[in-house]
């Protein structure tokens, strides 16, 4: 079992990842919209923090529902889980 939080720490840190063969899905509204791995400039506790066309945001670590390593789901967020959430589906070798 892997926490959102050290799956991304893990692709960002880890040499042997790709970060571009990542992608971040998370709600908004009514919605869900992905982000690209490399946007990351920065990880906390509570926030992940992208860079797109020049402009910073930040995204709750509660409201990423997906990780998707070549559109294969790596980590997913089921109804009910905790706001950190535990993998699912691991194919980390």
């Amino acid at each position: 079992m892997i926490f959102i939080l050290d799956l991304l720490r893990k692709i960002q840190e880890d040499k042997r990842e790709d970060p571009k063969a990542y992608l971040i899905i998370y709600k908004e509204s009514n919605s869900t919209k992905e982000l690209k791995f490399d946007n990351i400039k920065d990880i906390n506790k509570l926030y992940v923090i992208f860079e797109l066309e020049n402009k910073q945001f930040t995204v709750p670590v509660h409201r990423i529902r997906e990780i998707r390593k070549e559109n294969k789901i790596l980590w997913k967020r089921e109804q009910g889980q905790t706001s950190m959430g535990e993998t699912i589906h691991e194919m980390w070798n």
